[in-house]
């Protein structure tokens, strides 16, 4: 479980998060939803124990963030928003020191590996070396990763960049089951269209705080619209789409225009 009460940290006299009450349950599927600056990679970082808060305090799989960041650890597995690998490893060293970091040895890690990869289709790429591989494999590997101790929680920030439709559907699928057993999941990602079919619950965050909670269909009849896409706009403040289009099609035409007018 993850559990968030006036949650808070600032960057100066910048507030990043404010005052962020969170609950997210084993079982489900939570997205975790706002625009760039909002505040949601500051919040996903202190639950990681990357960073520590400002106020308030944060509990994942029952330990405290700060005075327990070990424990935590163990227990999370996480895909950063632009994960970084060691590129001179092939996929099955990096899988393997990951394992190995887990705890998982010997025969069990390797078959774990196997396991995971295959999963991707990827088995014959295990002995290639990660600088090789297309920004798409390398987001596979990540998600490999951060399976690899079977965490009771799991932290995915925009895990389906990059990668095709068939792997997106194996992860989205993936997802389901885990929940299904019991894992808690916090989901961050801008494509709304996912988060709308797979996520059970969903909260929307803006310059650092809470402006909705619920379920995709709950928000957008709390918002007087018909999707969650058009939820998020009216919540963050999103101008008029036509609007916007127009403006930037103006600004376009208008140095051609002036060039027309040149003598």
């Amino acid at each position: 479980m993850i559990e968030t009460v006036g949650l808070s940290r600032y960057f100066g006299e910048k507030a990043a998060v404010q005052d962020l009450d969170l609950s997210v349950e084993p079982g489900e599927i939570f997205g975790f939803l706002g625009p760039n600056g909002a505040g949601k990679s500051t919040t996903v970082k202190i639950l990681t124990c990357m960073i520590k808060p400002s106020r308030g305090s944060a509990r994942v799989a029952g330990f405290d963030v700060t005075r327990h960041p070990m424990d935590v650890k163990k227990r999370l597995g996480y895909v950063p928003e632009a994960g970084a690998l060691y590129e001179a490893l092939t996929a099955r060293e990096y899988l393997t020191m990951v394992a190995n970091l887990r705890g998982i040895e010997g025969k069990y890690a390797n078959r774990k590996i196997t396991e995971l990869l295959d999963l991707f289709g990827m088995v014959d790429a295990l002995d290639q070396l990660l600088s090789e591989h297309s920004k798409g494999m390398k987001q596979k590997v990540l998600i490999s990763a951060a399976l690899m101790g079977n965490p009771e929680v799991l932290f995915l920030d925009e895990p389906l960049n990059g990668i095709d439709a068939n792997a997106a559907l194996v992860v989205k699928e993936l997802l389901r089951e885990l929940a299904s057993k019991g894992r808690t999941i916090l989901f961050c990602s801008h494509i709304l269209e996912v988060v709308e079919r797979i996520c059970t619950r969903i909260v929307i965050i803006d310059q650092g705080r809470k402006v909705a909670e619920g379920t995709a269909a709950q928000i957008a009849a709390e918002t007087g619209t018909t999707s969650l896409e058009q939820a998020f706009a009216r919540l963050t403040g999103v101008r008029d789409t036509a609007e916007v289009t127009r403006g930037m099609l103006s600004a376009l035409d208008a140095p051609e225009r002036g060039a027309k007018d040149e003598p």
